[in-house]
This record gives structure tokens, sequence and C-alpha cells, in this order.
């Protein structure tokens, strides 16, 4: 009978849990689908319960595929950002706002003018964008003030869902850092900052800090009866999952870079302190790990750019290897189409911020061919990943996760791009690896989240830059940028007619 360490992974799409062997091998998994609501001003809503359920299925699932292996232990990651309010009776008190909300758009540009932007950055290191929690939070409670009333507990998405299988309320230092946090110092919330937002009554929805690979909660009897795991096994601290996907790349010491390409987009390094970032864009999250700091750029430039395209040219049917055998068609360049990838709701918020952000092709003709349009939404993606990269002065290899980076085109596209080797794991999950190897910690598996780490990695394959295709990817990403710079003043005329279209 072998041991197994499960890890859950909160998508914004998707939520799966995955159990692995504690050698690192995947033994069973389980995934489901959760929908996100859009709304016509940029509202991005997510069913909490539903959320829960379809986890609780999943963490089901698998246990019910593990033949009597004993599990060890159940880690926790989730997206971030975003509102997430709980009742005194734990009880959504509304539709969690998510990261990609962008109904708060006005109230950033306001924030900004009136230079609360930047007592957010200066305390908790995070720039302004629609989705973050202090901005939508006062959004929220100038437009629904009755419901917001009700609002007893924040828990982001991995929060809320060890509050539903241990009944704790707590979080770990990457998502505080989200809130109030000060990263300077890290010793709590900073009830300066809330004062300064005029938002002291918010420090009372925030839960406890702990550490991420911190001491266990067990399982509860209710949860243990709707998952089929064992009352007690210890469910572990976590982090958010672009941190936590360190983890599971074995990148835990200073200076280890990766990136990840999902939803949204992310550009990390761990760094000493707040003092050694590369970057006023950036932002950063503390760790948990003495004064470390992940420094970061999440771009909200992700997959779904690719599931759009794949779409609107009616190639549903075709699975991602037929697509990507059109897209090789066209060649580097995508013959002088340009594809700006800000298809999110929400704007832009990386390497620049800007709610009102869009999509858009340029430098189409008759000649254009479908392939053409295709491989640009490829290298839009990519380009907006390489000018993070740049901006965080990155130079070692691209160590990669998330489901764009399956494709070998894109890895094929960020190679020659940036001239770095691209390393992808051969082994999927890198989300729910790194909430197991936190809960393996917390379980007191392993004395290190280096141990651990090493105990779970998963082989790797590289992705050498290909030199005849540099000079044009140089004057392609060159091309983007301005194309970008040209259309950016007309970006605010654009939303406002679409919402009057709405």
């Amino acid at each position: 009978m072998k041991e197994v360490i499960i890890g859950v992974d909160g998508g914004t799409t998707a939520v799966k849990a995955v159990a692995f062997t504690l050698d690192g091998e995947i033994y069973a998994t389980h995934h489901e689908s959760v929908p996100v609501d859009y709304g016509s001003s940029g509202e991005a809503e997510q069913d909490m319960n539903l959320i829960w359920e379809a986890v609780a299925s999943c963490l089901k699932s698998v246990a019910g595929q593990l033949d009597g292996h004993e599990i060890v232990g159940i880690g926790l990651t989730g997206q971030g950002d975003g509102v997430w309010l709980i009742d005194e009776n734990g009880d959504p008190i509304r539709p969690a706002a998510n990261w990609m909300d962008g109904r708060a758009g006005d109230r950033v540009a306001e924030w900004n003018r009136a230079g609360k932007g930047a007592k957010v950055l200066d305390v908790t290191g995070t720039s302004l964008f629609s989705g973050l929690f202090p901005v939508l939070l006062e959004e929220l409670q100038a437009n629904e003030p009755e419901t917001m009333a009700k609002a007893a507990t924040q828990l982001y998405c991995k929060d809320w869902l060890r509050f539903k299988l241990t009944g704790v309320k707590a979080t770990d230092y990457t998502e505080a850092s989200r809130t109030f946090l000060d990263v300077n110092d890290v010793t709590g919330y900073s009830e300066e900052l809330a004062e300064a937002l005029g938002q002291t009554d918010a420090l009372r929805l925030l839960p406890e800090i702990r550490r991420p690979g911190g001491e266990a909660s067990p399982l509860s009897a209710e949860a243990a009866a709707l998952t089929g795991i064992p009352e007690g096994t210890p469910v572990g601290v976590g982090m958010i999952d672009v941190a936590v996907t360190g983890a599971g790349l074995g990148a835990v010491e200073d200076g280890a870079t990766w990136l990840i390409l999902g939803t949204t987009g992310f550009v990390g390094s761990l760094m000493p302190s707040v003092k050694d970032r590369k970057s006023d864009l950036s932002m950063v999250l503390a760790t948990g790990n003495g004064t470390q700091v992940l420094e970061f750029m999440a771009p909200m430039t992700g997959t779904p750019n690719l599931d759009w395209i794949k779409r609107m040219l009616a190639l549903e049917a075709a699975d991602w290897s037929e697509i990507e055998k059109v897209a090789r068609d066209a060649g580097p360049g995508s013959h002088g189409v340009v594809y700006l990838p800000y298809a999110s709701p929400g704007g832009e918020r990386a390497p620049f911020l800007d709610p009102n952000a869009s999509a858009s092709w340029q430098g189409m003709s008759l000649t254009t061919e479908r392939e053409d349009i295709l491989r640009s939404v490829y290298e839009g993606v990519a380009f907006s990943l390489v000018e993070c990269i740049r901006t965080l002065e990155v130079t070692d290899d691209l160590l990669v996760s998330g489901g764009g980076f399956r494709s070998d085109l894109l890895c094929e596209i960020l190679a020659d791009a940036t001239g770095l080797t691209v390393v992808r794991q051969d082994a999927p999950e890198a989300g729910a690896r790194g909430a197991a190897v936190l809960a393996l910690v917390s379980a007191g598996r392993f004395d290190t989240i280096q141990a651990a780490s090493d105990a779970l990695g998963a082989t790797t394959e590289t992705f050498e830059p290909n030199a005849d295709n540099s000079e044009i990817y140089e004057a392609a990403y060159e091309l983007f940028l301005e194309t970008r710079a040209a259309l950016r003043p007309v970006w605010p005329a654009m939303r406002s007619v679409r919402k009057l279209t709405n």
C-alpha cells in the first residue's frame, strides 16, 4: 500500500484534485469545470458554493481511485484576488467577484489620481487594478450596501476551500499581500494603509495569517463524509496559485524564476527582500519565509485569447495539435499581422496598468490568411510575456508551467523571441504539485519546502532558441509595442462605445 499526497488547485475556469505518490508520480486526478458569469459592465463573478461542490466532487473521485492507499495530507492553492466574502454563519453573502472583474475601472483611475494607488504600492507592493481587494471592496460597498453589510470574513478561493474542509478561517502571507499586509516588515496588516484608504472597517474582515507550510488543520467530519477522505486528514495552509507553482517546479530559493500561462500570465522571481525588486512596475508577495518576496508581473493576457480565436475561427472541433499545425503555416512574424492580446474585461495590469486595454488585430489585408490571424494570437500572448521578462531583467533559463505552455509552438516562440532556453516539466499539474509540496511540510513529512519539492519533482524537456528567427521576432516585437502605443489613446473611447451598445 502506497502513501499519497493530494494537491487541490482551485483555478478560475476549472478545479482539480491530483494525488501524487511521495516520489512525485501522479497516481489519480480529477477535474471539473466551473463557470464564470460575465456582466455588461465588466463584472466577472463565480458562485462560491459551486466551486466548493466541484472541489468536493474532485476529492471524492480521487479518493475513490486510490485503492486503499493512505492519504497523508491535502494541499491547497487557487486563483487569487477579487472579493470572496462570507457571513457570520460561513455562507457566501454574494457571488465572488474574481480577479478578472473590471467594474471598478473608473475607481482605479480615481484612486490613482488621489494618490491612493501610490499608498497601496508603497505598503503592499501591489499596483492597483480593478480586481484588487481594496478597490473592488469599495466598489461593491458603494453599489450593494445592504448585501455588503452582512460580510464577516474575506476568504480568497483557497482559503474558502480550507474553511469548507476544516472550519478554519485563515490565509497565508501571499494572499494577505493582496489586502493590507505590509511587505516591508511582514509583521501584519497595516492599519495605517487601511486608514489612508478610508477602509479601517475592512480590517475586521481579514483572517489570521499563517505560513504557507505551517501547521495543518484536520479535515472535519462533515467534509470527510462529502469527500470520502478520512476525518482528521491534515489539510495544509498553501499559497496563491502563481506563488505555489514555484514549489511545484522546484523554484524555492532566492533568485529562482518561473513563468505561468493559464487564464492569466505570470513572470516572477524570488528576492531576498522587497528592497531587491527590479522594477517599480512589478508587484510583490511576501512568501512567509523571513523577508523573502516574490517579485512578479501577471499580465491578464492568458489562454482565453487562444480559446477565443479557436471559437472565432470555427475550430472548436479541432484539437490543439491540429490548430498549431495551421498556425505554423504562417511562419514567424505572421506576415505582419499584429495581435494585441488585451481581451480581459478588466483591461491590463502588467507591465502597464490600463483598465481600458482592449484586444485588436492590425496589419491585415485582403491577402491575410486564417493561419496569419491564428499565429498572431500565439505571438501576441508570447510578446506580452517577453515584455515582462525584459522588464524584470530575467536572463536565466525560463522555467514554465500552465496549460498554455503545453503548446510546443508557444514555447518555441518564447525561446526564439527572448534568446533564452525554455524548460518545461514533462508532468503537468505544477500548481497542484506545489500545493502538495507545502502540505507535506505542513503534515510533518519534510522539514523544508526544498526537500519536499525535490521529492515530488518531475523530469523536464527544453526548447532552445532558433537564432534564424531572432531578427524576425525582434522586429515583430518592436512592431507589437509601437502598435499598442498608437492605439492606446483610443482605448477609453472604445470602452465607452462598448458600454453604450451593450
